[in-house]
């Protein structure tokens, strides 16, 4: 490509002087020209020969280059998401079922949903657990899974072609919910950056509950609260929303057959004037209005974790190649 010979000129050696007037004022006195010495007519304060080199000075061939050889020195310190250790080395089962009395008018008050009469159960999902890469999120994980502390827990959300959410924390075990098991380690892996380094880029991936957590706030400033929620993408796509807010730290090996049949039953969608209203009432202030928000996206069967435990790794693997 031709550049014009005028419009970018490289700098000279030449340094020429520069006249400067420090003083100049328009009332000032000058002297006439007839009365100016004719040795200072040109006598000027010359500027001292340091060597610059401005970036309209110099040729273009050197400003393309230099632009270029910047863009890939960037590109080569962006870090890569290939170099992120996802060696599965624990593998976690969940049971899940369906219990159709829940509702039924004639249920014991205080039932837990572990002893669900007439249970239906849906299948058995393997989870595999990035432990050296988030090794107290799986270790939490793995715990509360092994001391079945998620036995009764209830689906609470399900936002069918995303996720669905379980293991809300609370006293109330005849509602489904968690109480999350002593020997706990405080999670310091939440405030991380690199936590957070990968995606819900596929179904079947298992997060733990962080920017789409339901804990009621009473709870969660409590000094001694562990978060226990989790989520567990559906499908078909990827869940880019999930990123940065969640932390992946497993993923699907046996049983996507049984996250599918849980995306499929229908969810509780309240009208648009409903929205509207409780829209307003929260604008308001009034407290109503989370509670009921609350029953948006529920399951319209009584989808729980029937039993949960730890399976024994015999030889650590590595996760499947499209991760992460």
């Amino acid at each position: 490509m031709a550049f014009p010979s005028l419009s970018i000129r490289a700098a000279s050696s030449t340094v020429y002087p520069v006249c400067l007037s420090l003083h100049h004022h328009p009332n000032s006195h000058h002297p006439s020209p007839s009365s100016t010495n004719h040795d200072n007519t040109n006598e000027c304060m010359k500027s001292p020969k340091i060597v610059r080199r401005s970036l309209f000075s110099l040729p273009a061939s050197f400003l393309l280059l230099h632009s270029s050889s910047s863009l890939a020195i960037d590109e080569t310190t962006t870090p890569s998401t290939s170099a992120i250790d996802t060696t599965i080395t624990d593998r976690i089962f969940i049971d899940f079922s369906v219990c159709p009395s829940y509702f039924r008018s004639d249920r014991p008050l205080g039932a837990v949903l572990s002893s669900c009469p007439d249970s239906e159960p849906l299948g058995r999902v393997v989870f595999g657990l990035y432990g050296r890469l988030l090794p107290i999120t799986t270790a939490n994980f793995k715990r509360t899974c092994a001391t079945a502390a998620y036995r009764g827990t209830l689906v609470h959300k399900l936002l069918q072609g995303q996720f669905f959410a379980a293991g809300r924390q609370g006293p109330r075990r005849d509602k489904g919910e968690v109480q999350p098991p002593p020997g706990l380690v405080r999670n310091s892996e939440t405030v991380s950056p690199k936590a957070f380094k990968l995606r819900h880029a596929r179904p079947g991936t298992l997060s733990l509950c962080l920017g789409q957590n339901d804990d009621d706030d009473d709870i969660k400033l409590n000094p001694n609260y562990h978060n226990v929620e989790f989520l567990v993408t559906t499908g078909p796509g990827p869940c880019p929303e999930l990123d940065g807010q969640n932390i992946v730290f497993g993923i699907v090996l046996e049983g996507m057959d049984v996250i599918t049949s849980i995306a499929t039953i229908p969810t509780y969608k309240p009208a648009e004037r409903i929205r509207f209203f409780n829209d307003f009432a929260q604008l308001i202030g009034d407290g109503r209005a989370q509670t009921a928000r609350d029953m948006w996206d529920r399951p319209l069967k009584t989808v729980y974790i029937s039993d949960c435990g730890e399976l024994k790794v015999t030889k650590q693997a590595l996760s499947p190649p499209s991760l992460p």
